[in-house]
């Protein structure tokens, strides 16, 4: 699959997921007092996909940086929106190894070998 295209289906994902969370799984999310949790994912995740975009249309492709944002949001976000539907603490153990992909992500790209 193009870079192009995982960058686009996780920001429609992310659309997705943050919309769901604040209209179909609000009552869920607030009762079990997780929606901060959610809406740092879906903030997150969104970030990271327009991130993601631009890096796709990069040439040449930064490959790491692409591949760590992609994890990192896959980690990161996903463990915290699992998190907020089940309460499972254990998950907030692959919380922080998607955020050292995110962060890695940019560090990729500060120390990109310039074209010019």
């Amino acid at each position: 699959m193009s870079p192009l295209r995982i960058s686009s289906l996780l920001g429609a994902l992310g659309v997705a997921l943050g919309a769901f969370g604040a209209h179909g799984l609000r009552p869920i999310l607030e009762s079990r007092q997780t929606l901060p949790v959610w809406q740092t994912a879906s903030l997150y995740h969104l970030l990271h996909a327009i991130v993601l975009l631009w890096v796709s249309s990069q040439t040449p492709l930064p490959k790491a940086a692409f591949r760590f944002f992609t994890a990192g949001v896959l980690l990161f976000s996903g463990s915290l929106y699992v998190l907020a539907l089940t309460s499972v603490a254990r998950l907030g153990i692959i919380t922080p190894l998607g955020g050292v992909a995110l962060i890695c992500g940019w560090l990729c790209l500060a120390f990109r070998r310039s074209e010019a």
